[in-house]
């Protein structure tokens, strides 16, 4: 068996999964401001993603650790030339996370609205930012072999073309538009019913937008007639959610649209094949998926690991969506929660 290949796809089914799952985690989070019109409502949302966006988020990291083991060159040429960017995406996710778990904590309506701000940010940036990197990833980067070793060598505005700043678009709208179909699914009463009006209006600007992206990306930087195929399930996905969302189909629109996000994933990884990390400068500098692998002997005990333990994880991600998937409404919010500004535990007297 071709283990490094077999690991190339397992990470794209890991990022897939991840893209999937956290892309309506995004999506809601980006919606948080914009959309809510009162504390209910932002309640509401927040709920709508309480149960689940945490487990969402281990598929990052497990596409980290798979890519850090499997391929530690691609890991270090990736993380090395993409440092900002990534950082960046870093400190958003922590900041949601904060934004996430402290908002609730103060029965305060400004400490409320600053988390509030800080998770709509902390949403926005990694949803176009992951746009710009795998569009990097497709058109390829500044990459020379110096010392024996890929290194990119353009810096961080070598990263921003009109091609990855297309991609950061597209990664955001469709992402908005996975979040609000996403809303539609799962809440009730005016919500909902506001929720699946956006999704319609975002459905058809997801299309045009993704649509324009995977077709620059085919014509200019693939070598396969085969990837013509992941781009019209792609396109035929994406007119699909058009079409769900005006007949409000919920279920098909969110299904379609997790669809498009796999066919996409499979778009890039077909355009980067056989390489992990094109370069743009010479394609002799490429980074290739056999040169980046690790031995053979620990792709073989990682197969065995993934086979044992995967398995588990989906089953038990499975049955959380599953323990989770009524609907949420206004009705069902309570009162105000969290301590007022003034109230704190007393001081215990010191033992002398």
């Amino acid at each position: 068996m071709d283990l490094p290949l077999l690991w190339f796809l397992l990470i794209a089914v890991l990022w897939t999964g991840y893209l999937v799952l956290e892309g309506f985690d995004f999506g809601v989070g980006m919606l948080l401001k914009p959309f809510a019109r009162d504390e209910k409502e932002r309640r509401v949302l927040l709920r709508s993603i309480g149960p689940v966006w945490d487990g969402n988020e281990v598929w990052l990291l497990t596409a980290g650790g798979a890519t850090f083991a499997a391929f530690p060159e691609w890991y270090a040429t990736m993380f090395s030339g993409f440092y900002l960017p990534l950082l960046l995406i870093l400190l958003a996710l922590i900041v949601r996370v904060c934004a996430i778990e402290w908002r609730a904590k103060i029965n305060d309506p400004a400490w409320r609205n600053r988390w509030d701000w800080a998770h709509t940010v902390g949403s926005w940036v990694p949803a176009v930012l992951w746009g710009v990197a795998f569009a990097n990833l497709v058109q390829g980067t500044e990459i020379r072999l110096v010392d024996g070793r890929h290194q990119l060598v353009g810096g961080f505005f070598s990263l921003l073309t009109p091609f990855t700043l297309l991609g950061g678009v597209m990664t955001a709208v469709v992402f908005l538009t996975h979040g609000a179909v996403f809303l539609a699914l799962k809440t009730g009463g005016e919500v909902r019913e506001r929720a699946g009006k956006l999704a319609a209006r975002l459905s058809v600007v997801s299309l045009v937008v993704a649509g324009a992206w995977a077709v620059w990306a085919q014509l200019a930087f693939s070598a396969h007639t085969l990837t013509w195929v992941p781009l019209a399930a792609a396109a035929l996905a994406l007119v699909g959610v058009v079409v769900a969302t005006r007949a409000r189909r919920e279920g098909w629109a969110f299904t379609l649209n997790a669809v498009a996000i796999v066919a996409a994933v499979v778009l890039i990884f077909g355009v980067m094949y056989p390489n992990v990390m094109p370069s743009s400068i010479d394609p002799a500098f490429s980074l290739s998926i056999d040169a980046a692998a690790s031995s053979q002997a620990t792709l073989q005990v990682m197969s065995v690991v993934a086979l044992l333990i995967v398995p588990v994880v989906l089953a038990y991600q499975g049955w959380t969506y599953w323990v989770f998937r009524k609907r949420i409404t206004t009705d069902q919010i309570g009162g105000d929660e969290g301590l007022l500004p003034t109230e704190g535990r007393p001081l215990e007297p010191t033992a002398h």
